[in-house]
């Protein structure tokens, strides 16, 4: 009885078990659970501060020291948790969480749409084949040999100012982001598209959308959660890459690469090295926090990469 009711579970099932009970994805999955809520939070955050990321506390710095915070720990205090901001002296805990905020918003905007793009047409390139899987697969080609850092760079310079920085980096990263995942699931799907499952729903007269939709994609469902959660803190650090060379989100919007960016001189110089504690400890922590759960789900849906303890 008890066999064939585990016969029963379904893969997938069986693969979310195996990821409650590894520690690691546990701690992943709490560290990710608490980051989103902070993000969703961060303005009632702010407000329970009592401050914002725009007014600038001049009062706050020291002329002396180049306008570096005044106090210790870089002016942290019972008004602002985490000090202010060299130069301008806004408050640093405003800053990091809606920087925060930022960079996730980006990060799953485009984890959402890499996933849904690049899964459908990397199954519809299995499934129809012919000329239509000749042009994806040249226009994957293009996408893994174009330089997209540099252009990525370049677009964010010529672009004109009024066009917003945040949709502009959704825009990119998910144009090229979506290739990867694409031509993963054009091979995974290339050798279901010959079983008996699917030549059975071609028999009773489904259409090609219902033979991808109910027979494939459920059956890679496990790789596209893989490659999504994993894809996540890639897109986290990519957005506080470009945003630390300059051509991300602009201010006044808080960003965490462009205070990691800015923080740079006050660390080297020794003028004021908490600046970059915070912001940068929450951009491990997200990308850690996400890598730990991608780990996990990855090592449940391929028994091959599963940890032995």
């Amino acid at each position: 009885m008890s066999t064939s009711v585990a016969g029963a579970v379904s893969p997938t099932r069986q693969a979310l078990r195996r990821v409650r009970r590894d520690r690691s994805a546990q701690v992943g999955f709490f560290l990710v659970v608490l980051l989103i809520v902070i993000a969703a939070a961060a303005p009632l955050l702010v407000r329970l501060a009592g401050q914002d990321a725009t007014t600038y506390h001049i009062d706050l710095l020291d002329p002396a020291r180049g306008n570096a915070p005044r106090g210790a720990a870089g002016g942290m205090s019972g008004n602002h948790w985490f000090g202010v901001e060299p130069l301008t002296g806004r408050d640093l805990f405003s800053i990091v969480v809606l920087g925060l905020r930022t960079s996730l918003v980006i990060a799953i905007s485009v984890t959402v749409i890499t996933s849904v793009v690049g899964t459908l047409l990397g199954i519809s390139a299995a499934y129809f084949g012919g000329w239509y899987d000749a042009v994806v697969s040249r226009l994957l080609d293009f996408l893994f040999g174009f330089p997209q850092l540099v252009f990525m760079i370049a677009l964010g310079i010529i672009v004109p100012a009024k066009v917003s920085r945040s949709l502009l980096l959704v825009g990119v990263l998910s144009f090229f982001g979506w290739a990867a995942l694409a031509r993963l699931i054009r091979n995974q799907a290339r050798s279901l598209v010959t079983r008996e499952f699917v030549e059975a729903a071609r028999s009773v007269g489904s259409t090609g959308w219902m033979v991808i939709t109910r027979e494939l994609l459920p059956n890679l469902l496990g790789p596209v959660l893989v490659i999504a959660t994993l894809a996540i803190p890639g897109y986290v650090g990519a957005e506080a890459a470009l945003s630390f060379l300059g051509v991300g989100v602009p201010p006044p919007t808080p960003s965490l690469g462009r205070s990691i960016s800015d923080s740079i001189a006050w660390v080297y110089t020794g003028a004021d090295p908490w600046f970059l504690l915070f912001p940068g400890a929450m951009l491990f922590i997200a990308v850690l926090g996400f890598t730990l759960l991608g780990d996990g789900v990855r090592d449940a849906f391929d028994v091959r990469l599963r940890r032995t303890n």
